[in-house]
């Protein structure tokens, strides 16, 4: 039986059950994209294959989910961060119960309330921030990792997802919006704004260490941090404006195809990380206003730049064409060299903005890449995922769904999943079908205010 027929198969087991009834794609200003009988088993298979990863890497007692699926690895607070979202998209697709999915999110709330935050280099956070990776054995702090602002950031995301979304008048969930606000009521952002001799000034920066103090590398834009802005001034960071102009002061604006100008960051990650959370349809600040973009459609052009890239390989990587890309964060073949001698890389961010602006790209392709970018370009995306089942299916595809990466120039494949690739991946899958994490997080008030502030407005 060839892998195809096998996804069709297993997913019209799980369609059996009721689903949730799919809201017609509207982005502002663009047509609709129809989908499918079989777009829409596809989108559900890859969905429902990609939740074990969330319900079999938690912990059972605290709800955290570890970094990646080896057995040797922590818990990541951004991975973490992405599951909430996915638990309730299991919950509304039936695959657990609401009950079961509030009570994860209720034993993740507790552990992050009540670890310990201090300056000891052990504990679980300071000044309302998290570690990167927490032990899975014991919480706390794993590999004298930095204290992470963009970290949290997601984690607090998927917080804010939760106190909307657990809206029952039972004990369970009064208890997840009650902790929620507590989590995001403690986070002290001015510990870490950039001082103005810095070489990012009043940015903030990306971290804290007990060993080093405050990381002197601010989040400058634009990438994946969008929404940590949004997030600190929505939850009362002072002169966050300041802040906000610093990172857009370094945009950095590219035409890397004609018709194709967007403010540009290579690893597709960086576009899609923020708008899993923000519906930022037809949104724009002072600069995009000036540029008459908004920054889903900013998005949705470095998407087609990724794919006229492949199509284009300059550097003739083996596999790269018009259903075949997505260059983005993802381990790698490392010290394999069996092309030419070319140099693969371990795990790297990277990325291409046409073939003027990369990030170590070595000919390794991310599924998630492409996947994660589904609202901005389901016409693109959709023919891409079919290709990754049907063309290599039997070699990226396992357990947890699709693998981290592959790369056919080293004739190698990842044999491991990444929770900030897996989260991604269902979480936009979920807002391209339904809208449903877009639709919770929008109403809360730490994001309208937030949005204020830094002077969004809607671009007519």
């Amino acid at each position: 039986m060839k892998f195809s027929a096998i996804v069709f198969f297993s997913v019209m087991i799980l369609l059996s059950c009721e689903q949730p009834k799919p809201l017609a794609y509207q982005s502002k200003g663009k047509v609709d994209f129809p989908v499918t009988s079989e777009d829409e088993l596809m989108l559900d298979s890859i969905q429902r294959v990609t939740f074990r990863f969330f319900m079999e890497e938690h912990h059972p007692d605290w709800g955290i989910v570890k970094d990646r699926a080896s057995e040797w690895a922590p818990s990541s607070i951004a991975s973490t961060g992405f599951a909430i979202p996915c638990f309730a998209i299991g919950a509304e697709r039936n695959w657990i119960s609401r009950q079961e999915a509030a009570q994860i999110v209720l034993n993740m709330l507790n552990f992050f309330i009540n670890s310990e935050q201090s300056t000891d280099s052990l504990a679980a956070g300071y000044k309302g921030f998290y570690y990167h990776f927490l032990r899975m054995d014991t919480g706390q702090r794993e590999w004298k990792c930095e204290l992470s602002s963009i970290d949290t950031g997601l984690l607090m995301m998927g917080i804010i997802f939760a106190r909307n979304y657990f809206n029952a008048d039972n004990e369970t969930e009064k208890q997840i919006r009650q902790l929620a606000g507590q989590l995001l009521g403690r986070m002290e952002w001015n510990f870490l704004e950039m001082p103005a001799d810095s070489p990012h000034p009043y940015t903030i920066s990306m971290g804290w260490k007990p060993e080093e103090s405050m990381l002197n590398w601010g989040w400058t834009g634009y990438n994946e941090a969008l929404f940590l802005y949004v997030l600190a001034a929505g939850t009362g960071m002072e002169n966050v404006e300041r802040s906000y102009n610093s990172w857009l002061s370094t945009y950095k604006w590219k035409t890397p195809y004609e018709g194709y100008s967007h403010v540009a960051f290579p690893p597709l990650f960086g576009h899609q990380f923020s708008q899993a959370f923000i519906d930022y349809r037809g949104l724009v600040d002072s600069y995009m206003k000036e540029k008459g973009l908004d920054y889903f459609e900013n998005s949705r052009r470095a998407t087609y730049v990724q794919r006229l890239y492949a199509m284009e390989n300059p550097h003739g990587w083996v596999g790269y064409d018009s259903l075949c890309w997505g260059v983005t964060a993802s381990d790698g073949p490392t010290k394999i060299y069996n092309f030419d001698d070319k140099k693969f890389l371990g795990y790297a961010g990277r990325g291409t903005a046409g073939p003027d602006y990369n990030y170590f790209d070595d000919g390794t392709i991310a599924p998630y890449g492409a996947l994660s970018s589904l609202p901005f370009a389901p016409e693109i995306v959709i023919p891409t995922a079919r290709y990754f089942i049907e063309v290599h299916g039997d070699s990226i595809w396992g357990k947890y769904g699709f693998l981290d990466a592959f790369n056919m120039t080293a004739k190698w494949v990842n044999n491991d999943y990444i929770g900030i690739d897996q989260g991604p991946m269902m979480i936009m899958i979920e807002n391209f079908r339904t809208g449903l994490i877009w639709n919770y997080v929008m109403k809360d008030p730490v994001i309208q205010d937030g949005l204020k502030k830094l002077g969004y407005e809607y671009l007519n």
